[in-house]
């Protein structure tokens, strides 16, 4: 059972102003970009004819976010939030983009070649709602069209603890800055893409390093030192992505990472 429950449109809506204004976490936001583009970068096609849809702008309003990059690959790079406050201050700004639920989709059958979803659907209360969600993106993926996925790592001993937890708890203690769903395990995660119809072509574990005390950490580099030690800090971060390479990078990695394509 776990101890946290789905949040509605005006919570998400509250978590975007207020990040917005105090733009928290901006040292580990970067981190968190460039984790995430070394894996797009590895994984993306290269081909300036294709349609990506980015499923939520979260990165694009609190740091520098991905689409910058997106766009280096893409016609058109299409995003979508369920908060309409978030879409206001997301920046680069995308083209079209829509205030929309990841769970029911406003496009039609087949329409991108690339969906990019990097950690949208553990912030739900079931696993139902992933399964759901996962079939929605398959729904808009053209055939042999690719979802690149991210999620909560619950073979992470330390995630899989945290998610048995209130979230009032955890929230209080500084723990988690926002709500957090449920999420699951790699080889469950497998079980549900093929259930979608969706075929893993790689899986791995990004994202190494001790959380929540590197966020601690960022916020004092942050606060007290000057821009070059700031680099040094980031540069120290991304070692930790060496354990994307051993063996035992699902019990390490925080998120795991998935790239699939649609049957």
């Amino acid at each position: 059972m776990t101890g946290f429950d789905e949040k509605p449109q005006p919570y998400w809506d509250q978590v975007a102003l207020e990040w917005a204004r105090t733009t928290p976490d901006s040292l580990w936001r970067k981190h968190s970009d460039r984790v995430n583009a070394a894996l797009l970068a590895d994984w993306l096609p290269d081909r300036p004819d294709q349609r990506i849809l980015k499923t939520d702008l979260f990165d694009e309003a609190v740091g520098e976010g991905l689409l910058s990059f997106l766009r280096l690959r893409a016609r058109a790079v299409v995003g979508m939030d369920i908060s309409q406050a978030l879409l206001r201050t997301s920046q680069p700004s995308p083209s079209g983009a829509i205030c929309a639920d990841v769970r029911r989709l406003p496009f039609r059958n087949g329409c991108f070649d690339v969906v990019i979803s990097n950690s949208t659907l553990d912030h739900f209360g079931a696993l139902q709602e992933i399964e759901t969600s996962l079939c929605e993106l398959q729904r808009v993926l053209r055939p042999g069209g690719q979802l690149l996925l991210t999620l909560d790592n619950m073979a992470n001993p330390l995630l899989a603890l945290r998610n048995l937890l209130p979230f009032r708890w955890l929230h209080r203690m500084g723990i988690v800055p926002y709500y957090v769903g449920v999420s699951c395990r790699p080889v469950e995660l497998r079980k549900m893409l093929a259930r979608a119809g969706l075929e893993v072509a790689e899986m791995t574990a990004i994202l190494h390093c001790p959380r929540v005390a590197a966020v601690r950490v960022a916020r004092t580099v942050q606060a007290r030192c000057a821009t070059p030690t700031h680099q040094r800090f980031l540069l120290w971060l991304m070692k930790w992505e060496r354990l994307s390479a051993w063996p035992t990078r699902f019990l390490t990695g925080n998120y795991v990472a998935v790239r699939c394509v649609k049957k």
